[in-house]
């Protein structure tokens, strides 16, 4: 076993999981369509490429953002983008939406980086190191507007890491 370089980034472990769902609804997707347009008999090669290119689409837009955070940043990658802020320089940190919240960072670079809650909560590594940054940033002043937010977050992330060790340990 190969010793894990100490500043490797923290990744997403839920992202591989997520990214085989949104493949097998697309391909799910992809062969009902030609399922059903076949059994009608206007199975054509145009529509054929309308039913792939559909099926693509409904991929590219399940696809989740992969998530890393490294030591004063984070960073999100779509397939077309790289997301990037500066943890250790956030300017302000919003949450927007109840049901369907997600965070928005800002850094003193113009760094722009929208992420969704549960991933934080899913990975406590990732949590970690964005809280470290963010500690950094309120040291130095730059963070004038979220911090509530975060410490609301973290309390929350610390609960339900708090109530899984029970599950597991048995005591709950």
């Amino acid at each position: 076993m190969t010793p894990m370089a100490p500043c490797a980034p923290a990744g997403d472990h839920h992202w591989r999981g997520s990214v085989r769902l949104a493949a097998t609804c697309a391909l799910v997707l992809c062969a009902l369509f030609l399922l059903v347009d076949w059994d009608a008999g206007s199975l054509t090669l145009p529509r054929t490429l309308l039913w792939l290119t559909l099926s693509a689409t409904v991929f590219a837009v399940l696809l989740p953002h992969r998530v890393t955070a490294g030591p004063g940043w984070l960073a999100a990658r779509t397939p077309w983008r790289r997301y990037l802020v500066r943890t250790d320089a956030l300017v302000a940190v919003r949450q927007y939406g109840n049901v369907s919240s997600h965070l928005v960072l800002r850094d003193v670079h113009g760094g722009r980086l929208e992420l969704d809650p549960r991933v934080l909560t899913a990975n406590p590594l990732i949590w970690h190191e964005l809280d470290t940054g963010v500690h950094r940033s309120v040291e130095r002043g730059t963070l004038l507007h979220g911090a509530d937010v975060l410490e609301r977050l973290g309390h929350r992330i610390d609960d339900e890491i708090t109530r899984a060790v029970l599950r597991v340990s048995g005591l709950s």
